[in-house]
């Protein structure tokens, strides 16, 4: 059938064969008058899409398109769209539609609204087209206005599409610990999300450290801006920087191989370790005891929030902020490969497919 009643994109069929794209067509969410649809220019690779389509998080419904740091052009706009226009280049990220009725959405916290639906993977109710949300591997999204976001002219959108979740997943814990002059951040894990944490902090005016367990990555560490690199391979890495970070922000997809109370007994008094990092297994085992020597805590977040992303860009944009990227043309061979290199850690430091105009040329 094709647009606008059929989008094209490129679909896994089993969990058990996840490195396998097959390009078809797939029925999006009925259009309503706030939502937004957009002619998908690029799309980062999240390692979300890694946990999703292998089963690390579970099982999902099949089959699938992933992706959701999505940037292109907004193609039609419902009648009672006001933020964004025909022909304006746009962002969507891990989230596109929630409720703006409960507590947390009335307070700039719809990222945590019961009723949210992810980008891709989610279930829509009935009286939107009772269809399962399908992501950014594909030649259009519709998503709701509020959930779609206008891109600063200076940000290239190779480098804008990964910021729509990586991004927004690390900046948004960092604005709200207050992070800034004056602050000492532990950023752990120089990857996808890590260098994006690195980034943000170090432009924020903090004293930035990172701890990584691969020493290869000191020199890129320091050239997003972080003050000191920490191998965390050594013995008794710890003992030196005990009660020094006021804030720790672990991006790392092992933390079920960390020592937790090493790491926490890093913390200043009332310091924080904040995950981001979610990988497959669970926390190691931990006792109340090890939050008692420096009265620390830990939590965690779900990406951010409508401000925080224009936050973040102006950020990004006035600063010239310059993310590590590696761009991949989009095919079903171009998909496995960009899996694969995230599975395996090969990415310097995150990767966006491109060239979605030769994939899709009858849009």
């Amino acid at each position: 059938m094709g647009y606008p009643d059929t989008f094209e994109g490129f679909m896994v069929q089993s969990q058990d064969d996840w490195k396998n794209f097959k390009k078809q067509e797939f029925k999006p969410k009925k259009f309503q008058e706030r939502d937004i649809d957009i002619e998908i220019e690029c799309c980062g690779v999240c390692g979300s899409d890694v946990h999703t389509i292998n089963g690390g998080w579970g099982d999902a419904p099949m089959p699938l398109c992933v992706g959701h740091e999505v940037i292109g052009r907004a193609v039609k706009v419902g009648d009672k769209v006001t933020t964004v226009k025909v022909g304006d280049r746009v962002g969507v990220g891990a989230q596109i539609w929630s409720c703006l009725e409960c507590k947390p959405c009335k307070t700039d916290n719809e990222n945590y609204c019961p009723k949210k639906i992810d980008t891709y993977g989610a279930p829509y109710p009935e009286e939107m087209g009772g269809v399962i949300a399908q992501g950014g591997y594909a030649s259009h999204i519709r998503a709701h206005e509020y959930f779609t976001f206008k891109i600063p002219d200076n940000i290239p959108s190779s480098e804008a599409a990964p910021m729509m979740c990586a991004g927004l997943t690390t900046y948004s814990p960092l604005l709200r610990a207050g992070v800034g002059p004056g602050k000492k951040v532990a950023i752990v894990g120089v990857g996808g999300l890590g260098h994006y944490a690195i980034l943000w902090a170090s432009a924020m005016g903090a004293e930035v450290y990172v701890l990584s367990h691969s020493p290869d990555k000191e020199q890129a560490a320091k050239e997003l801006g972080a003050k000191e690199f920490i191998s965390t391979a050594d013995k008794d890495w710890d003992k030196p920087w005990a009660f020094t970070f006021d804030f720790m922000l672990n991006t790392a997809d092992a933390t079920h191989k960390f020592d937790m109370a090493a790491y926490l007994g890093t913390l200043a008094v009332n310091g924080q370790m904040h995950h981001v990092g979610l990988p497959d297994e669970n926390l190691p085992p931990m006792s109340a005891q090890m939050f008692a020597p420096n009265g620390c805590s830990m939590g965690g977040s779900h990406i951010g929030s409508r401000p925080e992303m224009f936050q973040m860009l102006k950020l990004a944009s006035e600063k010239k902020l310059k993310p590590r990227i590696e761009t991949i043309p989009i095919s079903e061979e171009g998909c496995r490969k960009a899996v694969e290199g995230v599975a395996e850690n090969k990415v310097r430091y995150r990767y966006t497919l491109v060239d979605f105009d030769k994939a899709f040329p009858n849009r």
